[in-house]
């Protein structure tokens, strides 16, 4: 009984839910924390970019994985609040057998606790809690259509008639499976469960335009905490996205609608400002607000990138009346150097302070340029 106490007030603690958050309804809820520092910068989850460069954007929906992301190796690392770190680490390679292939495997470590009796007394012992999900991706792709060249309208700021021809690969339908066993340990009491993500995206023939939809999470806890408990939900959520990158501007816009299953996202909110008490919901508008990722990217140089992102449901949730400040705003950056890339993301989740975000990624295909 002391044990369960000790992981019900750690779960609390590590997850608090207050009136108007959706959070504390399912287990494994690690598996919705943002991966990368790239995702970071832009809202914190983009389920449609067709970055080919960035083996990544596979976590968020496995149909992005490709072909050319083949030997490409990626590792992320979060200093999180309290004491908390996660990382996500993940590799490309290629098998005989059809499709694409990439493992990854992601982690959260919630650090070292002591030991506590009901009554408040210390123990001396230590316990540590952690959760860890393996990451199985596979994807494939059909292609249809004709590789032409288009002569585009005239770009003002191109020096070279080249510029204005377009070269139209062969659309893409890419679909995957993201095949994720969990394990979760708090102190003695662990936890095995089984997710899948599947995803499906259309790449248009220059790539500057991707569609997705995704299915997060599906699956259940195989086995629970300790005996006798009843299994419970883990964090299902399907995501639509598109983003659009201008043939004739180094801009790519991007947006994801989370959460398609469920529409009203908050809880009515208690108003005492007259003799009774009402409780009113969010307008249409704010409703559907609460669903958007939004983000953008300016491409300077192939090799540098500056991201911002917008999350409106972070900052209605951890937002203060008294001082809203930035939260649910985010930004970054990517830096390429020969066969690394490195990204820096910024989220701004409290003003307690901000999350940071660090990623590696390495090429190592043989002569990569």
């Amino acid at each position: 009984m002391r044990k369960l106490f000790i992981l019900i007030l750690l779960q609390a603690l590590i997850y608090p839910k207050v009136f108007g958050q959706i959070g504390g309804e399912a287990t494994y809820d690690f598996l919705n924390l943002t991966n990368s520092a790239r995702m970071a910068a832009l809202g914190g989850n983009q389920v449609a970019l067709g970055d080919s460069l960035d083996l990544n954007v596979s976590f968020n929906n496995p149909s992005l994985l490709r072909p050319q992301m083949k030997n490409l190796l990626a590792l992320n690392y979060v200093d999180y609040f309290a004491g908390i770190n996660y990382g996500y680490a993940t590799y490309s390679f290629g098998t005989p057998l059809p499709g694409n292939f990439a493992v990854g495997m992601q982690y959260i470590n919630y650090g070292s606790f002591i030991e506590a009796l009901p009554n408040g007394q210390q123990t001396g012992a230590t316990f540590n809690a952690a959760e860890y999900a393996l990451n199985i991706i596979w994807s494939n792709e059909f292609k249809w259509g004709k590789i032409k060249k288009e002569r585009a309208l005239p770009d003002s700021t191109s020096t070279n008639a080249l510029d204005s021809v377009v070269v139209q690969g062969k659309k893409r339908l890419t679909y995957g499976i993201n095949l994720k066993p969990i394990l979760s340990s708090f102190e003695s009491y662990q936890s095995i469960g089984l997710a899948a993500d599947l995803g499906v995206s259309y790449i248009s023939g220059n790539s500057n335009t991707v569609v997705a939809l995704v299915a997060k999470n599906i699956g259940s806890q195989i086995t629970t905490y300790y005996d006798g408990a009843s299994r419970e939900p883990i964090p299902f959520d399907l995501q639509f996205g598109v983003s659009k990158k201008l043939l004739h501007a180094p801009i790519r816009f991007a947006a994801t609608v989370q959460h398609l299953q469920k529409w009203n996202l908050a809880k009515p909110v208690e108003d005492n400002s007259g003799t009774t008490t009402v409780y009113k919901e969010d307008p249409f508008t704010k409703k559907f607000m609460r669903h958007m990722v939004l983000g953008v990217e300016l491409l300077p140089s192939p090799n540098f990138t500056i991201r911002a992102g917008y999350n409106y449901q972070i900052r209605q949730e951890l937002r203060l009346d008294a001082k809203m400040s930035t939260v649910g705003f985010s930004w970054g950056f990517g830096v390429r150097i020969s066969r690394f890339q490195f990204s820096y993301g910024s989220a701004r989740y409290h003003l307690a302070g901000s999350t940071n975000l660090l990623s590696v990624a390495i090429n190592l295909n043989k002569g990569f340029r």
